[in-house]
């Protein structure tokens, strides 16, 4: 861990150090934990936390109060939460970060989150989408109206794709209204609207008086309850493309998400246009990766999944360029474009989970598991990455059956014990 002089070192450089070091770090946040010593900063690097250094119990309340006063929060208020955002120049460097202060038993948790929006200004052919799924992403954001839906867990990059998307649509002639909480990133030619619940401007309020101001294109942050839902989905068929993020894990989850947060199923199968779902693998180095020999388990998963025979994959090592083998995140991805059959089976009441799943996950879907191992196999992650993001022993149930799963964990057995005894040799 990294020692400062902190006597000699001002609080104001000891904060802008600290940020600095995190944005050369590539890290996606910092957190700052009070612990008994008094604080700990850790990095979250490529998903995973790192420790960075212990600031003393004194300087506990000043280091705080700083971050606080450059977040624009109200640094007397230390028993509520509190939301703020750092924009600005910091040792040279423009940066736009976003800060949440917590108060727990030991002190005020701050954690930073730095926005990085390379990925977004990039364009959408720079996330990592497989060439197949780019073409149905492309279809989708040339439909006049309906709803896309970017979904995935926290963390998972689901602003940068929407952000990618909203690039592509702004043109002179479109008008692009966003409802968001926060603003993450601002654009030029897109109006921007920052929701505020304390004053009643929800996401529901806004979207009402956004179809009164003749949009083309909306953009709703997040659907994070049935009104925001239904209204969402009323939009999209009144002639509006909407893009929105959502927390699920897959195509299927999206749907029956939707359908419990009582949005109507004639409506749903209307407006419903594509959905893609994301999760993040860690990246190997370019620099140290090597190749080794697959296993049983891994090679059954390989041909029953994307009708492959594999008998080597790369794996990390680690070097002076990575952290344990690994550098960045890649994007894993699952594109669904509705079509007649999915629409109608979902205004079906009486469609079963199962019937639903058969008519989602054909030939023409790529799921999470499929564009995961065939980025293992381009060498852009390991197999344990994927293993690790992705249930694959539930997946091979869903997808391909029960005794596949059996024989699966009898390899996988296999597998752990000649691991095992090559370890005792």
């Amino acid at each position: 861990m990294v020692q400062y002089d902190l006597e000699k070192m001002p609080i104001v450089d000891l904060a802008n150090k600290i940020i600095v070091t995190a944005v050369n770090s590539r890290a996606s946040d910092i957190h700052i934990d009070p612990i008994e010593e008094g604080l700990k900063i850790r990095f979250r690097v490529d998903g995973n936390l790192k420790d960075h250094t212990i600031i003393p119990k004194e300087y506990e309340r000043n280091l705080t109060t700083r971050i606080k006063l450059i977040s624009n929060m109200n640094i007397t208020e230390t028993r509520l939460p509190q939301d703020g955002a750092i924009k600005g120049r910091i040792d040279g460097r423009d940066l736009d970060m976003r800060v949440s202060v917590l108060p727990t038993n030991e002190g005020e948790k701050v954690v930073i989150r730095i926005l990085d929006y390379t990925r977004s200004l990039a364009g959408i052919e720079s996330l990592g989408f497989s060439y197949k799924n780019y073409l149905k992403i492309e279809k989708m954001i040339q439909v006049p109206n309906g709803i896309i839906l970017v979904t995935g867990a926290t963390g998972s990059g689901k602003s940068t794709t929407t952000y990618s998307m909203l690039q592509e649509l702004n043109k002179e002639h479109t008008n692009i209204i966003t409802v968001e909480d926060p603003i993450e990133m601002n654009i030029e030619g897109i109006n921007q609207v920052q929701v505020n619940s304390e004053i009643g401007l929800t996401f529901a309020a806004v979207l009402r008086s956004i179809l009164r101001q003749d949009p083309n294109i909306i953009l709703i942050g997040e659907i994070r309850d049935s009104e925001t839902a239904q209204i969402a989905v009323r939009a999209s068929i009144t002639g509006h493309l909407v893009l929105s993020t959502i927390h699920t894990n897959n195509s299927l989850s999206t749907i029956e998400r939707l359908l419990d947060m009582d949005v109507e199923r004639y409506l749903l199968s209307s407006a419903l246009t594509g959905i893609v779902s994301q999760k993040l693998a860690r990246t190997l180095c370019p620099h140290c990766k090597t190749l080794r020999k697959t296993t049983l388990f891994e090679k059954q998963v390989f041909k029953q999944v994307i009708n492959k025979d594999v008998i080597e994959v790369f794996d990390a090592k680690g070097c002076d360029q990575c952290i344990n083998g690994f550098r960045g995140r890649q994007a894993i991805q699952e594109v669904l474009v509705i079509n007649d059959e999915i629409r109608s089976a979902i205004s079906n009441e009486n469609i079963t989970k199962a019937e639903l799943r058969k008519l989602v996950y054909t030939d023409e879907v790529t799921t999470l598991l499929q564009d995961g191992l065939e980025k293992v196999l381009e060498g852009y992650t390991t197999f344990e990455e994927i293993y690790k993001l992705i249930e694959i022993e539930n997946d091979l149930d869903d997808l391909y059956g029960d005794v596949l799963q059996d024989a699966a964990k009898k390899l996988k057995e296999i597998d752990e014990k000649e691991k095992e005894k090559e370890s005792n040799e």
